[in-house]
């Protein structure tokens, strides 16, 4: 398609979907589904490697998902400065800094260096799902724009897929659990085991590094339309970050969406977690290869319950549809905290099939009930919402450590589906009301 064809209109949306610039932004999605499944690698892993509790191994995401947060108003404003683009290129070269970084932390073998590389590739990612996100409900005409996202985020499953098939091969070992051999080992062989475990985390960032390169290569030289709304053109109506942030205060709709956004990246980071290590619990027999099989079949699950869901949507209306996940979804995992045998680690499978959709439709859903002189900024605020992977894991970690049963712990994401199936009911009825009010004035 020749994009000199396509137009733009005034609120920044696009005719029609230029192809190849669509495509590259896409495949920004299982970028950074690699780093994030990686993480449950990592908290396996140092778990055994430095002895954490489980608080504690929830670091690896608090530092993951607190970079996100930190960075992506930041990243909001260099796109409003800037272009989708340049944030976008940012975010790349900092997510091969972080991945940089694991090379000294190998060696240095301390948590802290490696949470330190954790948080440098956040900041990259923060700029890369801030951009992506919102860019690809641009990257067309505006009727489409969440069908777009939804599309897009289909191949963040394939990332997270691949970022556990390097763990498991490069990270992970044949034998005995990592728990079992050290117990077996003198205070000598079990250090020079851990510093050869640790070690061992570096080589799929180097197998990242490689695509990272080639990917910024594409951005570099490939043209991207702008996308951006004209007002923001004109600088007599440009808005700043001040009277953004108080607009967006009194936007209850936007607020809600924040939230439910927040409960949501609770509720996938915790499951996601505590997979592997739930498995090991379940069955001692096993070993952290073996046990890093679930996490592939889960984010197979995600794939499919995306998919799905995407068919679902193009017949019922979004928020009934996520409605009915939602419900599924709390019945599924008191089934995981409560039945003590293996078949509860195939609910922690299951239960990510209807995870799929919530993320993208959120977003889209959010970014709606704001203005678009104020898109770019409110794209980062919603962003910001992925704090909860922040603050999930360690609740579920600490009322693991409390109660001394992972398997109890969780409850906690139960819970979290239980508040987005009231959030989902509610913006299911609030659209109804909408819906038979527009039908009335037509009548």
């Amino acid at each position: 398609m020749n994009n000199k064809k396509i137009t733009q209109f005034s609120d920044g949306y696009l005719s029609r979907v230029p192809i190849l610039p669509f495509v590259l932004v896409t495949l920004l999605f299982p970028l950074w589904g690699a780093a994030s499944s990686l993480n449950d690698v990592l908290i396996t892993q140092f778990k055994a490697v430095f002895d954490l509790s489980d608080t504690a191994t929830a670091f690896v995401q608090s530092a993951f998902y607190g970079g996100y947060f930190l960075i992506a108003i930041p990243a909001a404003t260099i796109i409003k400065k800037t272009s989708y683009q340049i944030a976008i290129i940012i975010g790349l070269l900092f997510y091969i800094i972080g991945c940089s970084i694991f090379f000294p932390a190998s060696h240095l073998a301390t948590y802290g260096m490696f949470l330190a590389a954790i948080f440098g590739i956040a900041i990259g990612l923060s700029f890369l799902e801030t951009s992506a996100n919102t860019y690809t409900t641009m990257l067309g005409p505006k009727a489409t724009a969440t069908r777009r996202i939804n599309l897009a985020q289909l191949f963040n499953p394939i990332g997270n897929i691949t970022g556990i098939m390097l763990g498991k091969y490069f990270v992970f070992t044949n034998g005995d659990s990592m728990k079992s051999q050290l117990a077996t080992m003198t205070p000598a062989e079990a250090d020079a085991y851990s510093l050869e475990m640790l070690q061992r985390t570096l080589v799929p960032y180097k197998v990242i590094l490689v695509i990272l390169l080639v990917v910024l290569v594409m951005f570099l030289i490939v043209k991207f339309p702008k996308a951006k709304p004209e007002v923001l053109k004109d600088n007599k109506k440009k808005v700043g970050l001040g009277e953004t942030l108080k607009y967006l205060s009194k936007n209850t709709s936007f607020k809600k969406g924040i939230l439910a956004q927040f409960i949501y990246m609770a509720l996938q980071t915790t499951v996601w977690s505590f997979t592997i290590r739930l498995a090991l619990d379940l069955n001692p027999n096993i070993n952290e290869r073996f046990a890093s099989n679930f996490m592939i079949f889960s984010f197979i699950a995600f794939f499919v319950g995306r998919l799905i869901a995407n068919i679902l949507m193009t017949k019922f209306k979004p928020t009934f549809v996520l409605s009915l996940y939602s419900i599924i979804g709390v019945l599924v995992l008191a089934y995981v905290a409560l039945v003590p045998n293996m078949t509860a680690i195939y609910g922690a499978i299951f239960v990510s099939v209807l995870f799929g959709p919530c993320w993208p439709t959120i977003y889209g859903r959010t970014l709606e009930t704001v203005e678009d002189k104020y898109r770019e900024t409110a794209g980062g605020v919603v962003v910001m919402a992925i704090l909860g992977g922040a603050v999930g894991p360690v609740i579920q970690g600490f009322f693991s450590d409390w109660v001394g049963s992972l398997q109890l712990s969780f409850i906690a994401p139960m819970i979290f589906f239980l508040y987005l199936a009231f959030y989902f009911y509610k913006e299911h009825k609030a659209a109804a009301v909408t819906y038979v009010k527009k039908e009335s004035k037509i009548a």
